[in-house]
């Protein structure tokens, strides 16, 4: 019966044990579906699941379907030139960070935009180059061509130039990435992006960004440096730039300077007037006209000898193959780039579809990807993703649908086809520039460290650990460093949870940390422990240390000392130096008798004590004859609270029981209590329950336990009269009412008045003892 009134509330019912709820309250039998109902299921087809299947395969079918034509497609339009416009100019630019011809990243703006219309689930992600992604590209490319020296001996580098040859490498790495996504998509393991965490993301981005800052530094400065790969490749990279500092080109350096200032100023008024600016200033192609412009009035790059972006090829070159033998030098590094590509655009993806009210597929994005980067690869383009810049200005300027992103990649096709001789003198420094610009975002993330220290030390040590790894060791490295750490602060987290000693909070069913409140209620030789973890192999030693440390004692050495002391008796008796009266045993030998230090048997010692062959039971919390000393056990029950237990192994099922042998065999009475129904099923499957562990003891709630504890253990009337009487007057101090409880408050006085709901728990208590009452 339930009751309630001026946010109060009662509760009238029976004490439940978990075997008494069930005797009373009927399960539903469920039945489980078998393995192989799920493959039949799974294999079998009708119209329905055919439909669905190709809806999700080609997600745009969906949302063409609800195309708004009058309202969506001027936004799209408007919102497509503004994306291509910017594809181009990011294309060019992260060209140089994957250490190919700038053309190249035109390729990237195009192929993967048209397949992702086609198969992606996201409506407002731009696809292309991504400035990580181009960097672990690079990297490659360098390690197998380098910029000084011969290049790996790989079979079909014969007859090719040295950009032919970086081609081949950055596409064949590429079609292998496009594989492992394909594959992880197919596979339906979309999930294993949530084992990169924020923090780790954050770190690794970081540590990509100051990688990106210093990789263009080259272009900045117009100094010749060659591209390096491996641990430590950027502070190489940075020995060879300051060793020949002087040698900078001062043209590189003021047009890159101007270009930054100006750039940095607009983004910011972007910034801070989005709102009322329809659609943001496209400062970074209105600098890049310029810079053309007045690099080929001037001459630059023979006048100023700056480095230009020079011929650009017009049209698309002949598909190709990938290099088998390049699959095995670079399959270590396509991974993590298949992973990292996945995560971020997936990551991006998911807050435009909060933002915008629709779904977007895990494993259909792996796909669109994986098909995206395999078909680009088969062009001659890098490995795509998403650009944060680059979405954002697709999203922030009316972008409705794919329709944008396929109208940026048309936009990208006639720079291609027909204006890209018009790029041809924009020197190599103002894209270095446009991209150490458009790091910001991602270099302030070291803010997140102060935040990470105050907050979540353990994340701190991620976050810091990933992006020094990440600098120091290279990003492929870095990230799996860093991917360690974080598994290791998972393991660390449930192996060493914050295990505590519950309290009842005074007048209600509530129990919390001890520790932690002023005015609680702890019964006398009542213990209440709480593991918030799950139990298993690696904690599961630490549980049972926790919980001999919240008891006060070691079961198992008294246990042992118990059963030390009943050979001693034994013998003692065998011998006529005890004798039985009426007081108890009594020693009659004079001289001093010491403990035997015979040893034989010692597993008779872990045994319940047996008394069967002696004319009493000892009481051990009493004084014992012949100079024995045991242990005193001071707590009779003991409750453990499950309901954060979210599963147990075998290997915890044997070592909860254990524990619990122990514990009940020097005649600590154990209840767990809000154990997991799967558990409790669990434990019954693997034969947990025999005559010492019983099943009586799971309790359906804390306070079920507590009051069938106090009904079986009552307090006697004097002590009770006492405490009831103790509690009715004007102050109550900590540790009143000995031998019934222990209600504390925290070091100082606290008025307590006969209306005080903070007495009830304790006169209830009283007076259920006292009147034997089976309910509350």
């Amino acid at each position: 019966m339930l009751r309630h009134c001026a946010r109060q509330y009662m509760v009238t019912r029976p004490l439940y044990s978990e075997d008494a709820f069930a005797d009373v309250h009927e399960k539903i039998h469920r039945h489980h579906k078998t393995v192989r109902h799920h493959v039949k299921q799974y294999f079998t087809c009708d119209l329905k699941r055919a439909k669905n299947a190709a809806l999700s395969l080609l997600p745009f079918i969906g949302w063409m379907r609800i195309y708004q034509l009058k309202e969506w497609l001027l936004s799209d339009i408007v919102s497509g030139v503004s994306t291509g416009l910017v594809a181009v100019l990011q294309g060019l630019a992260y060209s140089l960070l994957a250490s190919l011809p700038p053309w190249y990243g035109l390729f990237t703006a195009f192929f993967p935009v048209i397949v992702y219309f086609f198969l992606g689930t996201s409506r407002h992600i731009s696809v292309g180059a991504f400035p990580v992604l181009s960097l672990m590209v690079g990297a490659v490319v360098t390690r197998l061509v380098p910029d000084e020296g011969p290049p790996v001996n790989i079979t079909g580098f014969e007859g090719l130039t040295s950009d032919e040859q970086r081609v081949m490498v950055a596409a064949s790495v590429t079609f292998l990435m496009g594989i492992m996504q394909l594959t992880m998509g197919l596979l339906q393991v979309g999930f294993i992006v949530m084992y990169l965490s924020d923090t780790l993301v954050s770190g690794f981005t970081t540590a990509a960004a100051v990688h990106i800052l210093v990789s263009q530094l080259k272009f900045v400065l117009g100094l010749v440096v060659p591209g390096l790969s491996g641990p430590l490749s950027i502070v190489y990279t940075l020995e060879k730039i300051f060793v020949q500092i002087e040698k900078t080109n001062v043209c590189d350096l003021v047009t890159s300077i101007l270009i930054m200032v100006v750039v940095f100023i607009v983004k910011e008024i972007n910034d801070r007037y989005k709102a009322k600016l329809p659609v943001p200033i496209p400062i970074e192609v209105i600098m890049t006209v310029i810079a053309c412009g007045v690099s080929y009035a001037f001459n630059f790059r023979v006048n100023y000898k700056v480095d230009v972006v020079g011929r650009i090829p017009v049209g698309y070159e002949s598909p190709m193959g990938p290099n088998m033998q390049i699959f095995g030098q670079t399959a270590v590094e396509a991974f993590p780039m298949a992973i990292v590509g996945f995560a971020v655009a997936f990551s991006v993806a998911k807050v435009y579809s909060v933002k915008h009210d629709y779904i977007i597929d895990g494993n259909q994005e792996l796909i669109a990807f994986g098909a995206s980067n395999i078909i680009g690869a088969a062009f001659k383009s890098f490995a795509a993703s998403t650009a944060l810049s680059r979405s954002a200005v697709q999203e922030s300027t009316g972008g409705k649908t794919q329709i944008a992103g396929l109208l940026s990649a048309l936009i990208v096709m006639v720079v291609t086809l027909a204006i890209g001789f018009l790029l041809e003198p924009l020197p190599k420094s103002v894209l270095g520039a446009v991209v150490i610009v458009n790091l910001k975002g991602m270099l302030m993330q070291i803010r997140e460290v102060p935040y990470l220290w105050r907050r979540d030390r353990p994340d701190c040590v991620v976050w810091v650990v990933t992006c020094l790894a990440s600098i120091l060791l290279g990003l492929d490295l870095g990230l799996a460093v860093g991917l360690g750490i974080e598994l290791l602060t998972v393991v660390f987290r449930a192996q060493f949870p914050r295990c505590s000693v519950l309290a009842n909070i005074t007048g209600t069913d509530i129990y919390k940390d001890r520790k932690d409140y002023m005015s609680i209620y702890e019964p006398e030789g009542v213990k209440i422990f709480r593991i918030p973890s799950p139990i298993f192999f690696a904690n599961i030693d630490f549980f049972r240390g926790k919980l001999v440390e919240a008891v006060g004692f070691n079961p198992l050495r008294v246990l042992r000392k118990r059963n030390k002391a009943l050979r001693m008796i034994r013998k003692l008796l065998k011998k006529g130096e005890l004798q039985m009266t009426s007081k108890g045993l009594l020693l009659i030998s004079s001289g001093p008798i010491e403990e035997s230090e015979d040893e034989s048997n010692m597993e008779e010692l872990d045994q319940p004590t047996d008394f069967k062959d002696l004319p009493v039971q000892v009481n051990w919390n009493s004084e014992l004859p012949a100079n024995i000393h045991v242990p005193r056990v001071d707590v009779h029950s003991l409750i453990l609270d499950f309901s954060a237990v979210s599963f147990l192994d075998i290997s915890a099922l044997k070592g909860l029981k254990a524990a619990l042998k122990e514990l009940i065999r020097v005649e600590v009475e154990v209840y767990i209590v809000a154990c997991d129904a799967y558990i409790l099923k669990k434990l019954h499957s693997c034969m947990f329950f025999d005559d010492e562990v019983k099943s009586s003891m799971f309790f359906l709630t804390l306070h079920d336990a507590m009051l069938h504890i106090l009904e079986k253990h009552p307090v006697n009337s004097e002590n009770t009269k006492v405490c009831e009487k103790v509690i009715t007057t004007a102050t109550i101090h900590g540790n009143q009412c000995n031998g019934v409880s222990s209600l504390r408050s925290r070091d100082r006085f606290v008025h307590v008045s006969n209306r005080d709901p903070s007495n009830l728990f304790v006169i209830v208590f009283s007076k259920f003892v006292m009147n034997n009452h089976q309910s509350l």
